[in-house]
C-alpha cells in the first residue's frame, strides 16, 4: 500500500489536475467575455452604457465570486467537498443560459453575479482537491498547473470572439457569447459525475474507513491514507469559527494571502475586463472613421487575443521556477516590480506617441511578468500557509479580498478613462502593482510558510 502523498505522479493525478483547471478557466473566460460584450452593448444602447453601468457589469461576476467563495469555501468545510464541486459548475450553466434566453442589460448583470458565485466556489474548491490529493513533492506545482488553465480562459474566449465577431458584424449578437460559459460549465458537469469526496477531509473529520475507500476509488486499490493522530478531532460543531474571529486570529496571514491577491486583482480583472475598451483608447487598433463600429471592436479583441497570448508562457516560466525550488515570496515580489516597470514604459510610450508596437510589448511584458508571479503565487500560496481543518475557509477569505481588488479596480477604471484618460489608469495600475510588492515581502517574514499541511 502507498500513501497518496508519497506516490509517483500517475496519469489519474493529471485527470484530477485537468478537471479541476476547468474552474480556472472558466473564470477568465467570463472575465474576458464581460470586456468584449461592454464595447457591444455600447453600440446598441442609446444612450451609451455609463461609466457606472459599465463597472456594474464587468464587476458583477466578481461580486459574485467574494460571496462565492467565501460561503463555497465555508460549507465544504463542514459538509465536504464533493457536492458543491459539482453543484457550481450547475449554478454556471443555468445562469449562463437564463442570460442567453432573456437577454437584457439587467438581467446580463444578475446572471454574471449568479455565474461569479459558482466561479468563487471553484477557486475555493479546485486548490483544496488538487492541494490534497496530489503527490506532497508535486503539490505545489500541480496547483500552479491547474492556476495557468485561466490562461487559456483568456485566449480561447479572445479566439472564439474575434473569430465570431469577424463573422456576425453585428453587436446585437451578443447574448450568443454566453453559449461559450454555457458548454464550458456542461463539460466540467460531466467530468464531475465519476468523482469522490477529499480523503484528507473525510480523514480529517474521523471517518477513516470512508477515507480509505476514497483513496482507492481516485487511485486504486494499493492507494492509502496516512491516519493523522488527531483525525476526528475536528469533527465537533463548534470548530468552525467565525469569519471575523478567524481573521483576528490569522491576520498575518489573511493579509499576506489576501492583499497581493487584491492588488493582483487590479491586472487580471481591473485591466483585464477593460483590455478592448483600453486598446481603443490608446490609439493601438487600425480604425478608419464611417466604418462599422463593430468593426472597431473586432479589431480591438485582435490585439487583445496577441496580448492574451503571453499570459499562458508567464504560467510556464512560472511553474519553471516553482518546479526547481525558487522561493515563491521572491517569485511574486518581483513580478510585481517588473509589472510596474512595464506599465511606466507603456505610459511613456502613450504620452510621447511612440511606434505603437512599443505600447503593445509593454502590455505584453506586463502580463508575462503579472503571470510568471503575483497571478500564479497568489493562488499557489494560500493553501501553502492554512492547515486541512480551516483550508477552505482561509483560501476562501483570501479569494474574496483578492475580489475585493478585482471588484474596486472594475468599477474604478471606467471613471478614471472618462476624467484622466488611459494615462491615468496606468498610473494608478502601476502604483497598486507596487503596493503588492511591498506587502508580500514585508508580510511574509513574519508568516508561518509552512504551517498548511
Amino acid at each position: 500500500m502507498t500513501d497518496i502523498a508519497n506516490m509517483k505522479m500517475t496519469p489519474r493525478h493529471y485527470y484530477i489536475v485537468f478537471v479541476a483547471s476547468l474552474g480556472q478557466m472558466i473564470g477568465t473566460s467570463v472575465a474576458t467575455l464581460a470586456g468584449i460584450i461592454i464595447p457591444m452593448l455600447n453600440i446598441i444602447q442609446h444612450p451609451e452604457l455609463s461609466s457606472f453601468m459599465q463597472g456594474l457589469i464587468g464587476a458583477a461576476d466578481l461580486i459574485g465570486i467574494i460571496f462565492g467563495s467565501v460561503i463555497f469555501g465555508r460549507l465544504s468545510d463542514r459538509y465536504g467537498y464533493l457536492f458543491f464541486f459539482r453543484f457550481c459548475p450547475a449554478l454556471i450553466l443555468v445562469a449562463s443560459i437564463a442570460g442567453i434566453l432573456f437577454p437584457s442589460v439587467a438581467t446580463l448583470t444578475i446572471c454574471l453575479f449568479l455565474i461569479g458565485m459558482g466561479i468563487g466556489g471553484e477557486y475555493s474548491l479546485d486548490s483544496d482537491y488538487i492541494s490534497e490529493l496530489m503527490p506532497a513533492r508535486y503539490r505545489s506545482l500541480m496547483v500552479g498547473v491547474a492556476k495557468a488553465g485561466c490562461a487559456l480562459g483568456n485566449i480561447l474566449v479572445a479566439a472564439i470572439c474575434f473569430g465570431l465577431l469577424s463573422y456576425w458584424k453585428s453587436a446585437e449578437l451578443w447574448p450568443d457569447l454566453l453559449w461559450i460559459v454555457a458548454i464550458t460549465a456542461a463539460l466540467m458537469i460531466l467530468l464531475r459525475i465519476r468523482f469522490y469526496q477529499s480523503p484528507k477531509w473525510l480523514m480529517d473529520k474521523g471517518r477513516v474507513t470512508e477515507a480509505e475507500d476514497a483513496a482507492r476509488k481516485f487511485f486504486g486499490p494499493d492507494a492509502s491514507i496516512a491516519c493523522d493522530s488527531d483525525a476526528g478531532s475536528h469533527d465537533r460543531p463548534d470548530t468552525k469559527i467565525s469569519t471575523p474571529r478567524f481573521i483576528m486570529e490569522n491576520w498575518r496571514k489573511v493579509v499576506l494571502s489576501g492583499i497581493p491577491w487584491a492588488c493582483e486583482g487590479m491586472g487580471v480583472y481591473g485591466i483585464g475586463v477593460f483590455l478592448p475598451i483600453l486598446v481603443m483608447a490608446l490609439g493601438l487598433e487600425h480604425f478608419s472613421p464611417g466604418e462599422n463600429p463593430i468593426l472597431h471592436v473586432t479589431d480591438s479583441v485582435r490585439i487583445t487575443l496577441w496580448i492574451s497570448c503571453i499570459i499562458l508562457p508567464g504560467f510556464l516560466i512560472g511553474l519553471y521556477l516553482i518546479n526547481r525550488k525558487h522561493n515563491i515570496i521572491n517569485i511574486q515580489t518581483r513580478g510585481f516590480w517588473m509589472c510596474a516597470l512595464a506599465l511606466g514604459i507603456l505610459q511613456l510610450s502613450y504620452h510621447f506617441s511612440w511606434n505603437k508596437w512599443i505600447s503593445i510589448g509593454s502590455f505584453m511584458a506586463f502580463e508575462l511578468f503579472l503571470n510568471i508571479g503575483p497571478h500564479l503565487i497568489t493562488y499557489v500560496l494560500p493553501p501553502t500557509i492554512y492547515p486541512v481543518d480551516s483550508r477552505g475557509q482561509g483560501v476562501g477569505i483570501a479569494a474574496s479580498i483578492g475580489k475585493i481588488g478585482a471588484v474596486a479596480g472594475v468599477f474604478v477604471i471606467p471613471v478614471l478613462l472618462k476624467s484622466g484618460g488611459a494615462a491615468t489608469v496606468l498610473a494608478v495600475s502601476a502604483i497598486v502593482m507596487a503596493v503588492g510588492a511591498l506587502v508580500t515581502k514585508g508580510f511574509s517574514k513574519a508568516s508561518d510558510l509552512n504551517s498548511g499541511t
